[in-house]
């Protein structure tokens, strides 16, 4: 065979061939017998037991032997493997704390179907948990002050000695919970839902000692010259023969004149490299131009349409000069950096140099065009901008005191709130949306209420800011068209995920504010995303059982205190409804503030899943809304807040 005569497609071909031999030899494989623990005899790829050589399944599919019981470490919490089906690639699975004979024993960690979020099937490090078929039922366990007359609540006694406990089978809906109940733990199980006058807590028990399935993700394996090796299927075609007795002899003909075939080979491609790279280059330096250039152009014609503009453009020079170089960096984000500057008369400013724009300098736009008229004691006041070809800049007031974040987390350094600035500063932030909304010809939506984009003068009066996603909207429509949605996770008002509970208004800034004073009373962030614990709730519901049970308290707080504490959160509980419709106007959360308590209805129960459709797909839209709402249940049993 001459390889020089071989065409680059042939090279291809044989690197590409190389590399799968070589990934063959590397591969150190003994197939093993069936491991037994108990009463499973059927322990074999990919999974192995914790005593078993390592090469006898995936390191991540690790068993334990205990007591003569089979055991899967999941979520922190330990389950006996009761069957394992590699027909349908499920393992039935069951609560270590559980007894089948003992009607007493309760599951020792909560599990919902929540816990088996998505992963990339592409990462062959992870152990793949999901379920093969639908998900299984949830079980909830109560404890409730009042009796409880359902068909959905069975009474666990005489199992469970304890006054108004509960179990309810198949839980589907928050709002089948009652008030006066407190979810104490969530379990799932394999078994059909049963509902009736007739059914009994030992059959729910009975149901739990016999288990769940969860499945795992599909692992191939080819032997390949008597070598055994596997992948994960991601969808793409792979070679399934691998005759051993072809690839041996082709091993041994390789083994002899690989190492100059390799050097060959690889001087071709440097050589093509070589001869290809300028034009290559060539053509990604014009594809690059022509992006920026258009962008350039769209900034600058959206500049020479706006007459009459009250912010000073500056040269990039001058904003050179009042940086002092870039001298004093105040922050950065995904935006870009913010810097300390000075200018001419001497007052002090922050300049915001934005990065690479994604949006063909929309963000630009959008922040210039919705601020750059506006006046309001509580919305930062815009001093001017830059945009000459890729710099571009803006230029605030300097607001010494920061974003409100810092304050509202608690981090070193920075002074602790009195609960009357907490009160002044939501006001003033009520304040500022309702002008976006109402005061201006073209109504400002934000899309981006959160703490960091509040900002405090010297005085701690707020300012809304950074409108990078704001959008500017007619006041005669009621609702406004997006292709897909902005904000921040934990902020984003369901709406803008769900397409028929509500159109996109701004009763999303409504939702945004409500979070934001969430924050602010509990002094948390409600974003939870990546939570570790199973045992949790939905944050709002559990604040509103709070609320409705009179447990909201200041810790070394006065009456007064409490008062303010109770009016936020009950507004904050009125911004964030489900559907917009049940939402206030921000003119209407103005007077909610200012007005007393005592007439304050209380609002609604908060619910945590619409059932509607997502928008968008692909991202686990409904598991990324909803866990930014979640709280752990152990962290407290009542709603006490620190007064400093």
């Amino acid at each position: 065979m001459n390889i020089s005569r071989l065409p680059l497609s042939g090279l291809s071909a044989f690197v590409v061939l190389i590399i799968y031999l070589q990934a063959c030899n590397a591969q150190v494989s003994h197939l093993c017998a069936p491991s037994s623990c108990g009463n499973l005899h059927n322990i074999s790829y990919p999974f192995r037991l914790k005593d078993d050589p390592q090469n006898c399944g995936y390191y991540e599919y690790v068993l334990s032997c205990e007591n003569n019981q089979t055991v899967l470490y999941l979520y922190a919490g330990k389950y006996y493997v009761q069957a394992i089906n590699y027909g349908n690639l499920t393992l039935r699975v069951v609560d270590a704390a559980v007894q089948k004979d003992n009607c007493s024993s309760l599951p020792r960690y909560s599990l919902t179907a929540a816990n088996f979020s998505y992963i990339d099937p592409y990462d062959l490090d992870t152990p793949w948990w999901n379920f093969n078929r639908r998900p299984p039922k949830l079980i909830l366990f109560m404890k409730c002050a009042n009796p409880v007359n359902s068909p959905l609540y069975v009474d666990t006694s005489p199992c469970i000695n304890a006054k108004d406990s509960y179990v309810m089978d198949n839980f589907t809906s928050i709002t089948d919970v009652e008030n006066s109940c407190r979810v104490e733990l969530m379990v799932l199980s394999l078994l059909p839902a049963r509902v009736g006058k007739n059914i009994s807590f030992m059959d729910i028990h009975n149901d739990l000692a016999y288990g769940f399935e969860v499945s795992w993700s599909e692992i191939f394996c080819q032997i390949c010259s008597g070598r055994e090796f596997c992948f994960r299927d991601r969808g793409i075609d792979r070679p399934r023969g691998c005759s051993e007795d072809f690839f041996k002899d082709l091993r041994d003909w390789f083994k002899s004149i690989r190492y100059l075939i390799l050097v060959i080979i690889g001087l071709l491609i440097v050589a093509k490299s070589i001869c290809c790279t300028p034009c290559v280059m060539a053509f990604l330096i014009y594809t690059w131009s022509r992006r920026h250039l258009s962008m350039y152009d769209s900034i600058e014609e959206f500049l020479q349409s706006q007459n009459n503009f009250a912010p000073v453009r500056y040269s990039y020079s001058d904003i050179r000069k009042m940086t002092n170089g870039f001298r004093d960096k105040l922050g950065e984000g995904g935006y870009g950096s913010v810097y300390k500057g000075k200018l001419r008369s001497g007052r002090l400013a922050a300049i915001k140099m934005l990065g690479k724009s994604k949006a063909n300098g929309q963000d630009f736009i959008n922040e210039v065009a919705s601020i750059g008229r506006v006046h309001h004691v509580n919305v930062v006041q815009l001093i001017g901008f830059c945009a000459e070809r890729s710099k571009r800049a803006l230029v605030y007031d300097f607001m010494p005191n920061g974003s409100l974040d810092k304050y509202v987390f608690s981090r070193e350094g920075h002074a602790h709130l009195s609960w009357k600035q907490m009160h002044e500063i939501s006001l003033g932030v009520a304040h500022g949306i309702d002008y976006l909304h109402r005061g201006c010809e073209m109504q400002i939506l934000h899309f981006d209420i959160k703490p960091h984009n509040i900002l405090l003068d010297e005085n701690f009066v707020p300012k809304v800011s950074d409108f990078g996603l704001a959008k500017l909207h007619k006041t005669s429509d009621n609702t406004v068209s997006l292709t897909a949605a902005r904000g921040t996770i934990g902020y984003i008002a369901p709406e803008l995920f769900y397409k028929n509970i509500g159109g996109v208004s701004y009763k999303a800034d409504v939702y945004s504010f409500g979070m934001l004073l969430m924050e602010m009373v509990g002094k948390k962030k409600n974003l939870n995303a990546e939570a570790e614990h199973s045992s949790q709730t939905y944050f709002p519901n559990w604040v509103y059982n709070e609320v409705v049970d009179g447990k909201v308290a200041v810790r070394n707080g006065t009456k007064d205190e409490e008062k303010i504490a109770k009016k936020m959160i009950t507004v904050a509980l009125w911004c964030i409804q489900m559907k917009p419709s049940d939402r206030p106007s921000m003119n209407r959360v103005v007077e909610m503030l200012e007005g007393d308590l005592e007439s304050l209805e209380i609002p609604p129960k908060p619910t945590i899943y619409p059932e509607e459709t997502p928008i968008m797909s692909g991202e686990n839209t409904d598991e990324t809304w909803s866990s930014s709402m979640l709280l752990d249940s152990s962290e407290s049993i009542s709603l006490l807040i620190n007064s400093d």
